[in-house]
């Protein structure tokens, strides 16, 4: 899939992070994180906010850094500045489990060199993203939102350490405050608008729903060659919103294998399910008649969860604070080397394992995560033999 929607430049950038939405979502999978310094971080974009107690508009997400905006991006036309350049630092820690075996853990850190627009403002947060699979996003969206709200405990009644609530963001059509469900914190109510946020902060198209190039006032270059038509029409933006709505959820492979029912059995056990919620109803009046009333297993409750420090960004997102994260669908993720040809996992990408990502897992998950190190190594294979069938 190409932006193919205008002639010319094709209204691509000025600034951008890539030309194609497959170069990110690899085959429609996940991105990765870079493996190296000299690794292009293609499929990864680092956001960009402002540390502040100052009060936002409704319809702000976050406070924005002054001169490059809310999101890096590191790729121009030529005779524009690429805004930067992402650097991707890892430091190892050892994991033990109880039974001795060890495992090595990688923290990313995050800096940008090269700024061609001035300094960062010292209060600025950077959060890397990487791009999250595409699979089964219209049942996602098809699920009723009174589902979400049932399954919300934003003070833990029930006093389980669990606490999941609902984002609320800004719906552009609606011109109001609705649920959020779709990226890492939440921060989108809809697919069409998901997918003209990704045209026009990814690729530097512009659409009814974004109608102006993330340039800053510092970028005058940028400002001084903006195309002052929209770039992608209703119509393509609808194309593509369609697409993006009927990707298909492989099906599993071995469900009634002995040892991945014992890992689902351990799965739910230690807690896992408690979020990672599997199952759901999509809704009968979604507008897609084949995507309406049908019985899901998307292993997700799309709600913020309070993840820990370990992997806090520190930025917020409408109501995701700097430790909070949608819970990611599980489903398809057993195919992820297959469809994308590596492992990369977490916001981030800083988990190279299934293992390692469940490893990361601190705050609402902390108590799931000491239950998985204690288990024998027969049981923890278990639990990933039924990530790898989902």
């Amino acid at each position: 899939m190409s932006p193919a929607t205008t002639t010319a430049r094709d209204g691509l950038g000025p600034l951008f992070n890539t030309n194609g939405c497959q170069n990110c979502h690899i085959r429609d999978g996940r991105g990765h994180a870079p493996e190296s310094l000299d690794d292009n971080a293609v499929s990864l974009l680092v956001r960009l906010s402002i540390d502040s107690d100052d009060k936002l508009a409704v319809h702000q997400a976050k406070h924005h850094e002054p001169n490059y905006g809310d999101q890096l991006q590191d790729f121009a036309l030529p005779g524009i500045k690429p805004e930067g350049r992402v650097r991707i630092h890892y430091k190892e820690t050892l994991i033990t489990f109880t039974d001795g075996e060890k495992v090595t853990l990688r923290r990313p850190t995050v800096s940008i060199d090269q700024l061609a627009y001035g300094p960062l403002h010292p209060n600025t947060q950077l959060s890397a993203r990487i791009a999250p699979a595409m699979i089964g996003l219209g049942l996602l969206e098809a699920i009723p939102e009174s589902r979400l709200k049932q399954l919300a405990d934003p003070k833990d009644a029930n006093s389980d350490g669990i606490s999941g609530k609902l984002n609320r963001v800004w719906d552009i059509q609606q011109q109001k405050l609705v649920v959020g469900r779709f990226g890492w914190k939440a921060g989108q109510p809809t697919l069409e608008q998901q997918n003209a946020a990704a045209f026009n902060g990814d690729i530097g198209i512009t659409s009814t729903l974004f109608p102006n190039e993330s340039c800053s006032p510092k970028q005058q270059e940028c400002l001084a060659i903006q195309e002052k038509e929209i770039e992608v029409s209703p119509h393509i933006l609808g194309q593509v919103t369609f697409y993006t709505r009927n990707l298909a959820v492989p099906a599993r492979r071995k469900p009634t294998d002995p040892q991945i029912l014992q890992g689902q059995q351990l799965f739910h056990q230690i807690g896992c399910a408690s979020c990672h919620t599997p199952q759901h109803t999509t809704a009968e009046d979604y507008p897609l008649a084949w995507l309406a009333d049908q019985t899901i297993h998307p292993y997700s409750d799309l709600l913020l969860h309070d993840m820990g420090d370990a992997l806090a960004d520190n930025s917020r997102e409408f109501a995701a604070s700097g430790r909070e994260w949608r819970t990611p669908p599980l489903w398809g993720i057993g195919l992820t080397k297959t469809v994308s040809g590596h492992e990369s996992y977490l916001h981030d990408g800083r988990a190279r394992n299934l293992q390692e990502a469940i490893l990361w897992h601190g705050g609402e998950a902390d108590k799931s995560r000491k239950h998985y190190k204690r288990l024998s190594k027969e049981d923890r294979q278990a639990v990933l033999a039924f990530l790898r069938d989902l």
